[in-house]
């Protein structure tokens, strides 16, 4: 099973989407914890740009490194 076809890289690119946006998150969040003033400019940074290189790497490397199991 190759993960080479357009349904299954935008699949992996929703996915790395979510991981980032949930390192994003924890990113904005820690910020909060530690008093560190949040503005909005750089809640949305600390959200948009996680969530853009996860769906980059998530698309990168996941395709071709699935291996299928003939049988």
């Amino acid at each position: 099973m190759s993960s080479s076809t357009p349904s299954a890289r935008r699949g992996d690119a929703v996915v790395g989407a979510l991981v980032g946006t949930a390192v994003g998150i924890l990113l904005v969040t820690a910020a909060g914890t530690f008093s560190i003033a949040v503005s909005g400019l750089f809640a949305v940074l600390a959200v948009t740009a996680p969530a853009l290189v996860g769906a980059v790497v998530g698309t990168a490397v996941t395709s071709g490194t699935t291996r299928s199991n003939p049988r």
